[in-house]
């Protein structure tokens, strides 16, 4: 398998003139704003969100608050597995650019940042399903998010990946609502004060096969802590114009996904619980159907157990098995 497993890597930009590919995978959260009578008003209010965030954290040199505009591309990523141009598409990450409109300079931003992907989907909205149905309590199967884990390390030691981008990738997610956060006596000038939950979470333990570790802080004027999933060194890696990139793009994305923890009126305290069902916070004026993402997500599940895991079982269980961590 390996000397025939190739990866294929498409870039969209991600603007107010988007319009999701045939070929995208459908849950992602840019086909979802992109779409309906709202779409274009969507996108091009989510960008300016994702302007005036960054300008608010990178408010040096900059007294108006307008130096820079954040560009995005969705990065997809195809592979095939047996060579014979038959593709299925792996991996959704996104890129941010940086444009100084003071020095007419673009400035490269951060890789990852949204993580989409169809063998999650199958492992949390089939596998998981599946695996706890007529029990009463709740497991994770023993080798739950192996093969996914081993395919995204190969994907980021790939010639691929190393020719197309120079970092690599940082993931911001959305804090745990099943876990509880302490905040700790640490904080960064950019990330900003740094939580630690209680235990790891299953995402958590998820993105740690995928050979990244995380932490949560909270930046200045944010009201909860991000999750920042990463390899390496997250604090001594990225500039800080690289730091802000993610976190004015994902902040503003959990802001209109999750608006009862990111949007909250009141902010998180020196011990934190995020929660779903809390009332007492502010919507976007961006039209966001969550109920349709969590249905695609397991029609999406189905269709990679149908297309890739079932036809390939046991080329990827040999390469799986083959394959050193």
């Amino acid at each position: 398998m390996s000397k025939k497993f190739a990866f294929n890597i498409k870039r969209i930009c991600f603007d107010e003139n988007y319009h999701p590919s045939d070929d995208t995978r459908i849950t992602t959260n840019f086909a979802n704003l992109a779409r309906g009578e709202s779409r274009q008003e969507n996108l091009r209010n989510t960008l300016r969100m994702i302007d005036n965030r960054f300008n608010n954290l990178a408010n040096w040199d900059n007294p108006k608050g307008d130096r820079y505009s954040v560009e995005l591309e969705i990065i997809s990523i195809d592979v095939d597995i047996e060579g014979n141009g038959a593709a299925f598409p792996l991996i959704e990450i996104l890129k941010t650019n940086i444009v100084d409109k003071k020095t007419n300079k673009r400035i490269e931003g951060m890789v990852g940042n949204n993580f989409s992907s169809y063998v999650r989907d199958y492992d949390f909205s089939v596998l998981l399903l599946e695996h706890n149905k007529n029990k009463n309590e709740f497991t994770v199967p023993d080798e739950f998010g192996d093969l996914h884990g081993k395919l995204f390390k190969y994907f980021l030691n790939s010639s691929v990946y190393k020719e197309n981008f120079k970092k690599q990738p940082v993931i911001c997610l959305s804090a745990a609502s099943s876990k509880t956060y302490h905040r700790t006596g640490n904080q960064h000038p950019v990330l900003g004060i740094e939580y630690q939950q209680n235990e790891y979470s299953l995402t958590d333990e998820y993105f740690k096969k995928m050979g990244l570790q995380v932490r949560y802080f909270m930046p200045e004027n944010s009201v909860a802590p991000l999750a920042f999933y990463f390899s390496g060194d997250l604090l001594a890696d990225y500039t800080d114009l690289e730091l802000i990139s993610t976190i004015s793009t994902m902040e503003s994305f959990q802001k209109i996904y999750r608006p009862e923890i990111y949007n909250a009126n009141s902010a998180a305290g020196k011990v934190y619980q995020p929660s779903l069902k809390y009332q007492d916070y502010s919507l976007t004026q961006i039209v966001y159907d969550r109920e349709e993402r969590s249905q695609l997500a397991i029609k999406q599940g189905k269709f990679t157990e149908e297309h890739f895991i079932k036809p390939y079982q046991n080329t990827l269980e040999q390469w799986a098995a083959a394959y050193a961590l």
